[in-house]
């Protein structure tokens, strides 16, 4: 046995490819943690984001509401932070412990970068915590730097979604290396991969739009939990300001996941094709629900919201009209190519596509379905920002002749290009969604380039009654937040199982036992699975936020809590001595309630 102890030793010491988890093994272990670290990191960067820029709108209008709800949503990132680095943590033992090979081959490509993610997680968690506990001490004249803070952490946070992105991105689209895997030149070519700006992009927006539906969830949370009517009001507000974030970036986000499949398409053909038409065909079904239950939450919300403005009833006649647009439009989204269906049924039907509804089921039908719920969203945007304002503009007639043109216009075109996509070759097809995506941006930007000034100094119809609005539209928030977060568990999915058998695509084969792309009923379980663990944790998360107030009788953390229209248990005291932090008086009465009267030059988009 002596000669044979040397070869045992190097056999121990050999580091073995893969390592089996205990009961649910390798590749859920690593599924479930990565999709919640996530979560929780989207969570952290897209609220900052929006956070700075409501700080800012507080600071140049001098008004309480908008700095105290900035520093209301950056409260809510604390326990995220530090949970979000402890998965983060967990994830890396993970890929140490039980993808070895693996991580050493990333490690070879990327190690230059680690370095600077570390730094700049750093960098941005010191930013983040001096920004939210100096939100006193930096206030007066010293707002301008504590401004420059919150633009300086979302810099930081940015700069780590792009560093992390490139490793993601490496695994679908490698770049920057040889015929044996290795780096052949600087890190820089591995990065700027054909997926890496795409995936940026799409995932900043996402981000921004999940950030907005968890940070509504929480008013709808608090709201639901309210004792006074100012309370209530005051998250009724909070929580339209968070769906508003949320459903400004969801209108782009389809257009930035277009751009992403394409760039798929352009570096593999057989990747897209899997994607889009392959096993995960139907997937896009899912996805088109979930999508549809997005648009016609948000909207229904902004409809029920539109009760509690005095004025609104003018716009209400077009409620149903949207609703058809929107209901026709998720069902054409909606209708697969293709259908599951037995022999005989196919031999009924004259083959697997169905003789009228097959004609739904393509992309030029699809695009044309998903830009009019875009354009008809907008449309419920403007009708409520506008609900009790009257414009005294000399030229509001011709404004509105040419916003209504732009609009339709904008249909029309929408419509064209679906049409006649029927009648092209499908290389052509495909350009033409671009010219529906411009038709509608355009007409998106020269609406609101004419409704904000010519809703500027607006006669007013009656002030927002906060806190009115009926309980089931919170419901609506905490349902589209879930919705959200269920739709990027889904899409993470899709993005990872193109690989197949890859780790790195085409470079690095996965030879574990768990080397099997799942099933999409499997995925799905897993995912709602991940979701309700996420919630369990950010309910807590809620919890924790309201039990830091307890026993402070009408305070909200470090800030003034402004008065808003609605809530009848005002402090007199307290609202005549509210100060923002910009150093001027503006949470009282009369300012704080105006909440939805245009002030010249006063918060243009947020009502």
């Amino acid at each position: 046995m002596l000669p044979a102890l040397p070869a045992l030793a190097q056999d121990a010491a050999r580091e073995p490819a893969y390592r089996a988890f205990p009961l649910i093994g390798s590749r859920l272990a690593v599924w479930a943690v990565a999709q919640l670290h996530l979560n929780f990191a989207a969570f952290i960067l897209g609220v900052p984001i929006f956070a700075v820029i409501i700080e800012i709108i507080g600071w140049r209008t001098g008004e309480a509401r908008y700095d105290w709800l900035s520093h209301e949503f950056v409260k809510l990132t604390f326990a995220a932070f530090s949970t979000t680095a402890l998965l983060g943590a967990l994830l890396l033992f993970l890929f140490v412990g039980y993808y070895p090979k693996f991580w050493t081959y990333m490690t070879s490509i990327f190690f230059p970068t680690y370095w600077v993610y570390a730094l700049l997680f750093f960098a941005e968690t010191f930013t983040v915590y001096v920004w939210y506990y100096g939100w006193d001490w930096l206030s007066g004249p010293r707002k301008g730097i504590h401004v420059a803070l919150g633009v300086l952490s979302n810099l930081f946070g940015t700069a780590i979604l792009l560093v992390a992105n490139s490793w993601v991105t490496f695994m679908i689209s490698p770049a920057g290396i040889d015929e044996s895997g290795a780096l052949k030149g600087s890190v820089w070519a591995a990065i700027n991969n054909f997926t890496w700006m795409p995936i940026n992009i799409h995932r900043l927006i996402a981000n921004i739009v999940f950030g907005g539906t968890i940070a509504a969830a929480y008013a709808a949370f608090r709201f639901l939990g309210a004792k006074t009517d100012e309370e209530r009001a005051r998250y009724d507000w909070m929580g339209y300001i968070g769906n508003f974030v949320a459903l400004s970036a969801f209108i782009v986000l389809p257009f930035a996941g277009y751009y992403l499949g394409r760039e798929i398409y352009a570096f593999n053909q057989t990747m897209g094709i899997t994607m889009m038409g392959g096993f995960m065909s139907w997937l896009w079904i899912i996805q088109a629900i979930l999508i549809g239950v997005l648009f016609i939450g948000s909207n229904y919300y902004l409809w029920l919201g539109m009760e509690r403005i005095p004025g609104s009833e003018r716009y209400r006649r077009y409620v149903p009209m949207m609703i058809g647009i929107l209901a026709f439009g998720f069902m054409v989204w909606a209708t697969p190519r293709s259908m599951v269906i037995t022999l005989d049924e196919a031999r009924a039907m004259g083959g697997t596509h169905h003789p009228v509804l097959g004609f739904l089921g393509v992309m030029s039908a699809k695009n044309t379905a998903v830009n009019m719920m875009i354009l008809t969203t907008f449309v419920s945007f403007v009708l409520y920002r506008r609900a009790n304002r009257i414009s005294i503009k000399p030229w509001v007639g011709i404004g509105m002749v040419v916003q209504w043109a732009a609009l339709g216009l904008a249909a029309a075109v929408v419509v064209f290009y679906g049409v006649y996509g029927y009648f092209v070759e499908s290389l052509v097809r495909i350009g033409f969604s671009v010219y529906q995506v411009l038709a509608v941006l355009a007409a998106i930007v020269i609406v609101m380039a004419i409704d904000i000034p010519m809703f500027r100094g607006a006669r007013s119809t009656g002030t927002i009654r906060w806190g009115t609005i009926a309980p089931r539209s919170q419901y609506v928030l905490i349902l589209l937040a879930v919705t959200f977060t269920w739709l990027m568990g889904l899409m993470g999915f899709a993005r990872s199982g193109i690989r197949q058998h890859w780790h790195v695509y085409g470079v690095m084969r996965d030879n574990s036992v768990d080397a099997v792309t799942p099933a999409i009923g499997y995925a799905a379980n897993m995912i709602t699975t991940v979701t309700i663990v996420f919630f369990a944790l950010v309910m807590f998360m809620f919890w924790l936020g309201g039990l830091s107030e307890k026993g402070k009788a009408g305070e909200s953390g470090h800030a003034a809590t402004p008065v808003f229209s609605g809530g009848s248990d005002a402090d007199p005291a307290r609202t005549a001595s509210g100060e923002t932090r910009g150093g001027r008086s503006r949470a009282g009465g009369s300012e704080a309630s105006s909440a939805g009267e245009s002030r010249g030059g006063r918060s243009p988009l947020l009502p």
